[in-house]
């Protein structure tokens, strides 16, 4: 959600015995059209997945079927509930013809039953073992039948009743048999099936169509909510709208981003002094302080040359000491950070390795989508990313660990998206490591801090200026002996 559709800060399911979704706006001045057209350009409103038709057709072995095949399979099966079903009806309706017979035979001879049911000790083999006429005698279901029966169904107009009933009974048993007898017959049933299944759920084809399917839901007592086969959802023209950057949502405001030797990073409200006193864990210290705002992006250069993008206005706040960087990167633990500065659009960036390669990159190039990161410096094995410094000014000056010192222009190097880069200084392979490298401007001259901590400026760069991929000469007196240049 934060990457596709930012404006939205949370959704929440709220169903109870209707549907109830909630969808939470980051800001109140998100309108919600805007909201939800957003949702349908970043959701699935079609969906094409493959179907793979592994089924048991024979209820035992799996096999890959065709549509034809497949359809085949689910005909013969409403064929056998179709069999399994008349079966059933026909017991029951067997079962039934004989109780109303026993019944009809009850009415015939009302009197000689109730004489038999008011003297006789037992009643039930009274009625099974006694003579109706013409060798008709009842069996124990009938018997019993007659000894359940209520009273107020002694009537004229039950036997009416009881002997349409039977007709009717007879009637249906004839033409399930018939059913079951042929095969014709049965598919024509599952053909009437269908057709049925259409009608009350298949798109209306004309209004009287429609008025059938509400015939048959009536004829069933069922209530339909919505026109059998009707769309639910209506089909229009796309709005057009812009969407909202995820900047408008936040209130810019202004921070101060420190970041400490170990890797906890935090954003202290308003500009404070980056020389200030700042508090850090204990066997902590300061790396990097300054000033940004709520709606910036932070990025981060490591050791391994990757570039990874913070959200400013994520960070966690000043009260405490942070949260460590690497909860919110993907960062090796064998990897450090070499620089973290507020994103500026249109600003170009030096970056080199220990190796003594780098080039020029475009800042917006190199910021990341991805908690991984984005790989911009390609580095051997067995160097680290070593420098990444904003690429001001006309020349470039790069110091090795052996302190020599090489002042070149910036136009020797090339501006890259990704790779090895061009080789900024010559080392030799007993000393040779790039210690450091930064952008300057030629007239205003190279500063660095003094031991005594007093900033020295060299601007008679001449001896020291040459060409690129050269070994460059011994820095000048008063240079730090750890071969770093001071940055403001």
């Amino acid at each position: 959600i934060d990457r596709k559709i930012p404006i939205l800060a949370d959704v929440r399911d709220e169903s109870a015995d209707d549907v109830r979704l909630i969808l939470e706006p980051k800001s109140r001045t998100v309108e919600p059209d805007v909201l939800m057209e957003t949702l349908f350009r970043h959701s699935d409103l079609e969906v094409r997945f493959p179907l793979n038709m592994n089924v048991l057709i024979d209820g035992r072995t799996p096999k890959v079927c065709g549509l034809r095949e497949v359809l085949r399979a689910f005909l013969d099966h409403r064929r056998a509930v179709l069999l399994r079903r008349a079966r059933h009806r026909i017991g029951g309706i067997e079962a039934r013809l004989e109780v109303l017979e026993g019944y009809i035979v009850a009415f015939l001879n009302l009197d000689r039953v109730i004489e038999i049911i008011r003297n006789e000790d037992d009643p039930k083999r009274a009625l099974a073992s006694e003579d109706w006429g013409g060798g008709a005698y009842l069996t124990e279901i009938q018997a019993d039948a007659i000894l359940n029966m209520r009273l107020r169904s002694l009537r004229r107009l039950e036997e009416m009743e009881l002997r349409g009933e039977r007709d009717a009974l007879r009637v249906e048993l004839a033409g399930l048999r018939d059913l079951l007898a042929s095969e014709d017959v049965q598919w024509g049933r599952i053909a009437d099936q269908i057709r049925e299944i259409r009608t009350r759920f298949g798109a209306p084809r004309s209004f009287r169509h429609l008025r059938l399917a509400k015939d048959i839901a009536a004829m069933r007592r069922e209530t339909p909510s919505w026109p059998p086969g009707a769309r639910r959802t209506g089909l229009g023209e796309a709005p057009t709208f812009e969407e909202v950057p995820i900047d408008a949502l936040v209130e810019r405001e202004p921070v101060t981003v420190v970041c400490s030797a170990q890797g906890w990073v935090r954003a202290m409200k308003g500009h404070i002094a980056l020389d200030g006193d700042l508090k850090y864990k204990d066997g902590d210290a300061g790396r990097f302080v300054f000033h940004a705002e709520t709606t910036d992006k932070i990025l981060a250069f490591a050791s391994n040359g990757r570039f990874y993008t913070l959200a400013c206005d994520r960070l966690p706040g000043g009260r405490g000491m942070g949260e460590p960087i690497r909860l919110m990167i993907d960062l090796p633990n064998d990897c450090a950070v070499v620089a973290l500065f507020a994103h500026r659009p249109g600003r170009r960036l030096l970056v080199a390795s220990s190796a003594g390669y780098g080039f020029l990159v475009d800042e917006a190039g190199a910021i990341a989508h991805t908690r991984s990161g984005k790989q911009v410096l390609n580095l051997r094995a067995g160097t680290v990313a070593r420098v990444c410094t904003e690429a001001c000014g006309d020349h470039v000056a790069a110091v090795g660990v052996n302190r020599r010192l090489l002042v070149f222009p910036t136009d020797d190097l090339p501006e890259l998206t990704r790779g090895k880069g061009v080789r900024l200084q010559r080392y030799k392979d007993a000393d040779g490591e790039l210690s450091d490298a930064v952008c300057l401007t030629l007239e205003e001259g190279l500063s660095w801090r003094d031991p005594a901590g007093r900033t020295r400026i060299e601007k008679d760069l001449r001896e020291w200026t040459g060409r690129r991929a050269t070994a460059g000469r011994m820095a000048p007196r008063g240079f730090p002996r750890n071969s770093r240049f001071t940055r403001d």
